[in-house]
């Protein structure tokens, strides 16, 4: 026969409930343990008493019993006496003369101090140690852990910092082998910096919102996408030309350039790349809105009016750089000024006359 026996060792059971000690069979066992929850749903031997009803539940091949003693909160020594004395009242009252034989189901190292004492008087087959997993500390910490790794907020502002910290040493060892032993911490603070001025900046969030426009565009057929990397590449090259300006007429001067010089002059050299530039844009956006259906004739105003700034510009840095005369500047300007007008009223015409035209949809 096997007993299932619940030990509980500082008599929790005893002072915190009216139940008597000891509890033989699984009604009075479970009856103990609802009691002891409900004074206490924060001991540890309630799981014990549980474990021991759910282990007798689950012994099917043989004769089983299931009972809880309780020791004495007066030391190890009252506790164990009390334990065997009750133990031997459970014996005595099982009426078998098969041999009996022990499971001894504890919650702690402390409990299991009463072992010799159950020992002397059955043999034991085993002990159960029930883990309380809702131990509130180891809870929290494993699942505040669990729950900063989940989160990817959470995961990017703890843990990268984390890990670009603990890459300090294996680079000082690289750095070392390389002869670069003061490269390390300049190579930390300036990862430690691109991180915490993205963060700052939300640029992973700009770079997401950045990926899914294109990937729309792409997938959605926009012109969008082409003109503005044709006009970023146009960019690109009228600040280069815009340099290539400055530097040349750096070059040719007796005295250095004062700053209106500069700017003018990288005005003058980047001008034309820039009108370009911001002509395909406004193009391209243009078509985008005719064929999602909400094209207006005021649009078409953009790209002449990037002329017209165009032509402005180009007629103040030529002054300003002597390269063209007070005439020039007076041309474009006049021009510039006619040009907006003309497209201003033109396509202000064509809207009253023919009104939005909606594209394919």
């Amino acid at each position: 026969m096997l007993l299932v026996l619940c030990v509980d060792l500082d008599d929790d059971l005893g002072r915190k409930t009216d139940v008597e000690t000891p509890a033989v069979g699984r009604d009075a066992v479970e009856d103990a343990a609802v009691a002891l929850a409900t004074a206490d749903p924060e001991d540890s031997d309630v799981n014990v008493l549980f474990e021991g009803v759910h282990i007798a539940d689950g012994v099917d091949d043989e004769t089983v019993e299931v009972a809880a003693v309780t020791g004495a909160n007066a030391g190890d020594v009252a506790a164990n006496r009390a334990v065997g004395e009750e133990l031997d009242t459970v014996l005595a009252g099982l009426a078998t003369g098969e041999d009996v034989r022990a499971l001894v189901v504890t919650d702690g190292a402390q409990d299991e101090s009463v072992l010799p004492v159950i020992r002397s008087r059955m043999p034991i087959d085993g002990v159960r140690r029930v883990v309380v997993r809702q131990a509130q500390d180891l809870e929290s910490v494993y699942y505040t852990i669990k729950q900063v790794l989940d989160d990817p907020e959470t995961r990017g502002t703890i843990l990268v910092p984390l890990g670009i910290l603990l890459l300090i040493y294996p680079l000082a060892i690289v750095a070392d082998v390389l002869g670069m032993p003061g490269a390390v911490f300049g190579v930390t603070s300036g990862l430690l910096g691109i991180y915490l001025l993205s963060r700052g900046l939300a640029l992973g969030e700009r770079l997401d919102q950045v990926v899914d426009t294109a990937r729309g565009a792409l997938f959605g057929g926009r012109l969008t996408l082409v003109t503005s990397l044709v006009a970023v590449i146009l960019l690109a090259i009228g600040g280069v030309t815009g340099v290539r300006t400055v530097t040349s007429m750096q070059a040719q001067a007796n005295d250095p350039l004062d700053v209106i010089d500069v700017v003018a002059a990288l005005v003058y050299g980047s001008l034309q790349w820039f009108a370009a530039a911001g002509v395909t844009s406004s193009l391209g956006r243009v078509v985008d809105g005719y064929l999602d259906g909400e094209f207006e004739w005021e649009h078409l105003n953009a790209p002449v009016y990037v002329l017209a700034i165009a032509f402005i510009l180009h007629g103040v840095s030529s002054f300003l750089l002597a390269v063209g005369d007070l005439s020039y500047l007076a041309f474009t300007l006049t021009g510039a000024t006619l040009l907006g007008l003309f497209s201003t009223f033109a396509f202000a015409l064509a809207e009253s006359r023919f009104g939005s035209r909606a594209g394919a949809t």
